[in-house]
């Protein structure tokens, strides 16, 4: 199997990834799936990813392991990070939706009309626009569905737009944070399958992040205190063993969580929602000629060196760079 490789956004280095479970994800994202359509379905399915959740995440840390910053060295995580005793973290559940001092150690560029990451993830970007550079449309998602095909309005606002993938690994920091700043015009969600985000996976099933459960969020920038770079959709989706998306946006830290609301402000970098354990997928939506992206993740992406499973299957270089929650990905344009 083809190995998949991400550039190391603070160093320019070329990372081999450690892809979890890869030797099944390749036999039913294979062709055989189409000779044993009952097991692919049943693999994609709420209940198996229950299954896997508890089997994977709520039993005791392993004996083996023995103790939180062992498992912590073992999975490439900074316990230094935690916010909180690591005694206190008991299962891999406990681990994996753990809470960090994101205030110290994934600090926020300062500026007008920037955005960041809403996740400790890997990233790739695109366009709709077929005039674009960019132009990746219909590769990783199918557009009507994505946002769904009942929201006329939102189709119409991000045709031709640009949009950023950002792939979250099991070992991740799964909170995501608020990519940018402005009043909530819409939040839904949207019911569907639970496919892995293994980039085989991704390519081989037919856009598969308009295919699973996701709650999509609209965010009106053009605000006072927003951060003026128009229309900005997070979709957040649910992959393997991913059971829920919890949203519980907090003003200060995580204190007082509460569900983002039509109507409400949210501030930029605070946390927003939180993924059950697993892989999990955020995607942003952006206007057309609103925005520019980071210019090394646009280098990155034509990086030759780098082997990546996106850029065989699409047919163009695709090479994911590692980004941080909270750091910049892309500035504003002023509106045309």
């Amino acid at each position: 199997m083809m190995k998949h490789q991400y550039i190391e956004r603070r160093t320019g280095r070329v990372v081999t990834e450690r892809l979890y479970g890869d030797r099944i994800v390749n036999l039913l994202y294979s062709k055989a799936r189409e000779d044993s359509n009952g097991l692919y379905r049943a693999f994609s399915s709420q209940r198996m990813t229950n299954v896997l959740g508890f089997i994977n995440f709520d039993l005791p840390i392993p004996r083996k392991v023995s103790s939180a910053s062992r498992f912590f060295d073992a999975c490439g995580m900074d316990i230094d990070e935690l916010l909180g005793s690591p005694q206190e973290l008991k299962t891999i559940r406990n681990l994996f939706e753990r809470k960090i001092r994101y205030w110290d150690c994934r600090p926020m560029p300062e500026g007008e009309r920037l955005v960041v990451s809403p996740a400790d993830s890997r990233i790739v970007v695109g366009s709709f626009d077929h005039v674009s550079s960019l132009f990746l449309k219909e590769k990783f998602f199918s557009f009507d569905e994505l946002l769904g095909r009942n929201k006329p309005e939102w189709l119409k606002a991000f045709t031709d737009g640009d949009f950023a993938v950002f792939r979250l690994t099991p070992e991740k920091y799964h909170y995501n944070h608020c990519p940018v700043a402005g009043i909530v015009r819409d939040i839904y969600e949207i019911n569907g399958r639970y496919h892995a985000c293994n980039p085989r996976a991704v390519v081989a099933a037919a856009t598969p992040y308009s295919k699973n459960k996701r709650v999509v969020t609209v965010i009106d920038t053009d605000t006072p205190m927003g951060t003026q770079v128009g229309l900005v959709a997070l979709i957040e989706v649910v992959a393997l063993m991913i059971g829920d998306i919890v949203q519980c946006y907090s003003e200060h830290r995580y204190d007082a969580p509460r569900p983002a609301a039509r109507g409400m402000f949210l501030r930029k970098g605070l946390p927003k929602s939180l993924y059950r354990p697993g892989s999990s997928t955020d995607v942003l939506l952006f206007q057309k000629n609103r925005i520019e992206f980071a210019s090394d993740i646009l280098r990155n992406m034509h990086r030759k060196e780098a082997l990546s499973r996106f850029s065989l299957g699409f047919g163009k270089s695709l090479v994911e760079t590692e980004v941080d929650v909270r750091s910049y990905i892309a500035s504003g344009k002023p509106p045309v």
